[in-house]
């Protein structure tokens, strides 16, 4: 019979760890002095320290671990640990390049977050715009009329509103827009106001902070982003205005959420 500290010393897994295992039940002493709490163990139970540290670097948990001493399929387990461990590869692989790309730039202008959007009623409305300028002041008809169609009607928490634009290239003039607003609600409709569910989505966004005139630069470098870092677009860009002609007097203070959705 081997004392603790031998065990521990034979199996390489501290006394600590021993301890830890005996109150998990996976590995428990072959005897214990009544008197002096001394817990003794087989030469045979190296085995199974052995398995169990095996088993700990490659990553499974306790309760997996458990799991197969009690009887379940080791390579079920296993197999799932493998496909686990794949998608975290692809996360950290995908954090290596997108710390890369910004290293790459000279100067962190943006700050790109990946974002998960939930499904969500949205009530809609499409225009053509003289100029991307004018959207500030149509947006808020918008939001009018289709109050003055549904009173009471709720906007989601959080709020979340954006715009989408159409033409799937980009024009000085004449400009195809749809505004979307979250709404707890389905409501009633007319020519203008349309109710869709809008589905869960996952998005790149960034900050953008000034004239809507350079939002060009904004969009160029999500996209590149996306590229770069091997996502796939998977829908028309989103922008959801933050800051604005509404209650910003500079120029310089307007803020603009850009969104991209991928796959």
């Amino acid at each position: 019979m081997l004392k603790i500290g031998e065990f521990s010393k034979l199996s390489h897994i501290t006394v600590k760890a021993l301890r830890f295992y005996e109150k998990e039940g996976l590995l428990i002493p072959a005897s214990v002095d009544n008197r002096t709490g001394y817990r003794f163990y087989a030469s045979t139970q190296l085995e199974t320290a052995a398995k169990i540290k095996s088993f700990r670097q490659l990553g499974l948990s306790i309760d997996e671990i458990k799991s197969i001493f009690f009887g379940e399929d080791v390579k079920k387990i296993l197999f799932e640990k493998k496909n686990e461990l794949r998608k975290l590869q692809q996360k950290t692989e995908l954090q290596i390049s997108a710390i890369e790309f910004i290293l790459e730039e000279k100067e962190m202008k943006y700050q790109v977050t990946l974002k998960e959007i939930p499904e969500m009623i949205v009530y809609s409305s499409e225009t053509v715009l003289t100029r991307y300028e004018d959207a500030m002041r149509w947006i808020p008809s918008v939001g009018e009329e289709c109050l003055r169609l549904n009173p009471g009607i709720k906007c989601a928490e959080p709020p979340y509103e954006f715009c989408e634009y159409l033409d799937g290239e980009y024009k000085d003039t004449n400009i195809r827009v749809r505004h979307n607003e979250a709404v707890t609600t389905f409501g009633k409709e007319n020519e203008h106001i349309k109710f869709r569910i809008l589905p869960a989505a996952k998005v790149l966004s960034i900050y953008h902070k000034g004239a809507y005139d350079t939002i060009g630069e904004a969009y160029a470098f999500i996209v590149e982003y996306a590229e770069k870092n091997g996502y796939e677009i998977a829908g028309l860009a989103r922008e959801s205005y933050i800051d604005g002609i509404w209650n910003k007097e500079s120029v310089s203070d307007w803020l603009t959420e850009v969104q991209l959705p991928i796959k």
